[in-house]
């Protein structure tokens, strides 16, 4: 272990020393300094902008790839910040690149290589935009790279413009060796073909805002989000449901944009999140194959070592059997009946002993065999239980809304299943409850926790005791329906536990329901333990003033 240790430093400190004599040392500067930064195979200068020094100014021009564009960017110097605002003309679509790029990102790249998303650019009909950004970042150069959505942390390699310093900007230039990772074209798109995305078959008048964000859901799938980063992911999906309903029921841009922007940062994050898991899974793979490799290399040197030591004894204690024969070799005539008598006492003893030996590696090899059974029995029974969840859930979204969760299978029952402020269930209620109490009923082992909400309007007492009666109400329908009532229990938890904000009409709405958990071992969950509530009869002096 300490030669594995030893080795792991003197590569660290031999990797330290590379990148050490890879650094191009940068002298101090009286005047305000430009720099270059070098931006894979090309160029592109950053200048070092003075703290409250004022505003200049920087040309911004298309490359090889969009030649047309031209612009410019003007920096101002304030306290604690810069502020940029550049214009661009002439910018073409960016599904020119491929059907996975479908806008455009100004990027702040530092003379180190860091490169610092400063917002997106979308073109209007005309072809121009105009983009107000700040920024903590004292020396950068600017550039627009072709993106599948806004929300990218590393700039592609589809760069369409640069900036282009000015003669009249102050300061004179140092190369600098920087170089900043870029997105290869393919890197979004490495497990989805650019046919495949959404934008590739998408409605041309979709909103640019909701294309991005399916694209950058569906990237997040194909990158392993639903494996490593499912949280992230499933808020992601959440609010591209609510843009696509927005789009549905034609909400207008703006609900549309904020839902869609919010899938599209939640989706990279996810994928974010999952390529950062995949390669520390990586790494502990090969942390593990070498401390691996070092234990068998020294398990093996102590074998070695021991099989020497026995060789050596085997070597001296033949030398004494040689030279005790030697001197009872005038004997040996006499003996020879009894050797032979012993030679073969202890064949018979050999025999025995391996026959001994073939019975223990045959007894040896049954219990392999049953352990083996037995560990596919008990994934074939996870697997079982996998599917009837699965299942399960598909048979209950059919009738209500389901989310899987680590509590079990939660069932949402909207406030509109009851009468206003009652907890009297309306005949859509119950219709629903006896679908769902005849999708239960073929799962006899499984355990239900009914939970009633409110919103915040009302009393304490009144809020526990609404919800109380709800949730019995739900109960106790199941129950006639023929669930069994050792299998259900019920709580009232009042106002507690809000999903959405009490302060409008459409977040109290959301909070008054009422949820049933389904768990059970039969589909891999066992019963919650009670978050709070109460069965306490309901305050029959409380007027009934929201439901």
């Amino acid at each position: 272990m300490k030669k594995f240790l030893f080795a792991i430093c003197v590569l660290l400190l031999t990797a330290f020393a590379v990148a050490q004599d890879q650094t191009t040392p940068v002298e101090p500067m009286d005047q305000t300094p430009v720099f270059r930064v070098k931006v894979i195979s090309r160029t592109t200068k950053a200048v070092n902008y003075r703290h409250r020094g004022g505003s200049t100014i920087v040309d911004m021009k298309g490359t090889s790839l969009m030649p047309g564009v031209t612009g410019k960017a003007k920096v101002d110097g304030k306290a604690g910040r810069l502020q940029v605002n550049a214009d661009f003309s002439h910018l073409q679509p960016a599904s020119d690149f491929g059907g996975q790029y479908l806008t455009y990102v100004l990027w702040a790249i530092t003379p180190e290589g860091r490169a610092v998303n400063l917002g997106e650019i979308v073109p209007n009909t005309e072809g121009r935009f105009s983009l107000e950004v700040t920024t903590d970042l004292q020396a950068f150069g600017l550039i627009v790279t072709a993106e599948p959505y806004f929300a990218v942390t590393r700039p592609s390699d589809q760069v369409v413009v640069e900036n282009i310093i000015r003669q009249e900007t102050k300061g004179f230039e140092v190369p600098i060796d920087a170089k900043f990772d870029m997105v290869e074209g393919g890197e979004y798109t490495i497990d989805v073909s650019a046919p495949q995305l959404p934008s590739a078959t998408g409605n041309p008048n979709t909103p640019l805002d909701l294309m991005e964000a399916r694209n950058a859901v569906a990237i997040a799938k194909a990158a392993g989000a639903e494996q490593y980063a499912a949280d992230s992911l499933a808020k992601a999906q959440d609010f591209l449901t609510r843009a696509e309903d927005y789009l549905h029921r034609k909400q207008g841009r703006t609900p549309i944009g904020t839902a869609a922007r919010g899938a599209t940062q939640a989706a990279e994050d996810a994928r974010i999140l999952t390529l950062q898991r995949k390669e520390k899974e990586r790494i502990a793979a090969e942390k593990l194959a070498m401390q691996q490799a070092q234990e068998k290399a020294e398990a093996d040197a102590k074998a070695a070592a021991d099989a020497q030591a026995k060789a050596e004894a085997d070597a001296k204690a033949s030398a004494a059997q040689a030279a005790e024969d030697a001197s009872k070799r005038a004997q040996a005539e006499a003996d020879r009946a009894a050797a032979e008598k012993a030679k073969a006492e202890a064949e018979r003893t050999q025999a025995a002993a391996e026959a001994a030996q073939a019975a223990a590696l045959a007894a040896q090899q049954q219990a392999q065999a049953e352990a083996e059974k037995q560990r596919l029995a008990a994934e074939e029974a996870i697997r079982q239980k996998e599917e009837m969840r699965a299942r399960l859930l598909k048979q209950l979204n059919s009738v209500l809304e389901t989310k899987d969760t680590d509590r079990g299978l939660v069932v949402n029952m909207p406030d509109v299943l009851f009468d206003f402020g009652q907890f009297t269930l309306k005949p859509a209620a119950r219709e629903r409850l006896a679908r769902i109490s005849g999708i239960v009923m073929a799962y006899p082992e499984l355990k239900f926790e009914i939970e009633g909400y409110t919103d915040s309007i009302g009393s304490d007492a009144f809020n526990q005791a609404l919800s109380q009666k709800r949730a019995d109400g739900v109960r106790d329908y199941l129950v006639t329906n023929g669930v069994s009532n050792d299998s259900v229990i019920s709580r009232g938890m009042g106002k507690s536990d809000p999903i959405a904000p009490n302060t409008t009409a459409a977040g109290r709405k959301l909070n008054r329901r009422v949820e049933m958990i389904v768990s059970g071992d039969v589909i891999g969950t066992q019963i919650g333990t009670p978050a709070g509530g109460t069965t306490s009869a309901p305050d029959a002096t409380q007027p009934a003033s929201h439901p």
